[in-house]
């Protein structure tokens, strides 16, 4: 079945790793009118008319000038100043607030997006060397950052998470359900599939059984792989996985997980309609497994 989450990553850029560290060919793109370049103030980007803004170089404001690639014949660019402009006036968003449009489409550029605020994340948290504690500088077009005392380099980091649709019962069986938790913080009704981050030394498979175990006292057998998806709030891989359930018994920790619950397809289906239970939007990873799990589109969203 279609993958919503997979609209936000289409038409993807060249990004041409090559170019990063070519300076006469950066500057003559810099000095083509026809680049396009994003603005981003800290980690936020003013859209104009309900899309991204997009401007020739010379509109931009000084920042650190981000290669994102080649698309359409044209060079991408990004330009990542001081947060402060997003408070001189306009409405800024974060990418977070942003995910409805990229996944109706209505935004445009969903994948030079996410690239330019994945980097933007990075070089907002990462100002001193973790080595020595000095300053650092920018290469490679944005995707480096040098550390001026010790000469160490750091690149950009990308945490796996697991994300996991797990079910119990025979396959498409009537009676077959699938475990879906809820956060204390969230609204009443809110539901959504079990998630966390792969720790050192760990599998993903392995990440998926533990999760699921320390959340919701379920344990998981078969595991297997079913798509991902880039999520930069802030640098995050989302790794989508279906878990088989060895056991059902739940007991759920009462720190990340509020409380969790089994649903067969018909009381999915009804609770959803109803709107005592409010699944994620279709722009997430979450929703695509739920609904591959479903054999459908489901009603509702947050």
């Amino acid at each position: 079945m279609t993958q919503p989450h997979l609209r936000i990553v289409e038409n993807p850029h060249d990004r041409i790793g090559v170019r990063r560290k070519d300076e006469a060919w950066l500057e003559e793109r810099w000095a083509d009118r026809a680049t396009r370049v994003l603005v981003v103030a800290g980690t936020r980007v003013q859209p104009r008319d309900g899309r991204l803004d997009w401007v020739a170089p010379d509109e931009a404001p000084d920042g650190v000038r981000v290669l994102l690639g080649e698309r359409d014949g044209q060079a991408w660019f990004a330009v990542v100043t001081d947060a402060g402009l997003a408070k001189e006036g306009g409405d800024w968003f974060g990418v977070r607030d942003l995910l409805a449009p990229l996944a109706d489409g209505t935004l445009g550029d969903g994948a030079l997006l996410l690239h330019a605020i994945g980097l933007a994340e990075w070089l907002f948290v990462t100002r001193f060397c973790p080595r020595c504690g000095g300053g650092l500088e920018p290469r490679a077009a944005g995707h480096e950052l040098r550390c001026t005392q010790c000469g160490r380099t750091q690149f950009p980091r990308t945490d796996p998470a697991v994300i996991m649709i797990v079910a119990a019962g025979e396959p498409g069986a009537e009676d077959e359900r699938c475990l879906l938790g809820r956060q204390a913080v969230w609204p009443a009704g809110r539901f959504s599939t079990l998630a966390g981050f792969c720790e050192p030394g760990e599998t993903l498979e392995d990440a998926v059984r533990r999760e699921v175990a320390e959340e919701t006292g379920v344990l998981v057998g078969d595991v297997e792989y079913f798509g991902n998806q880039p999520w930069p709030l802030p640098a995050s891989l989302m790794l989508g996985f279906i878990g088989r359930a060895t056991s059902t018994e739940i007991e759920v920790d009462q720190d990340e997980i509020e409380e969790a619950r089994w649903f067969t397809r018909a009381e999915l289906r009804a609770e959803a309609e109803s709107g005592r239970v409010v699944l994620p939007r279709g722009v997430s990873i979450s929703r695509s497994l739920v609904e591959h799990w479903y054999g459908g589109p489901l009603p509702g969203q947050w």
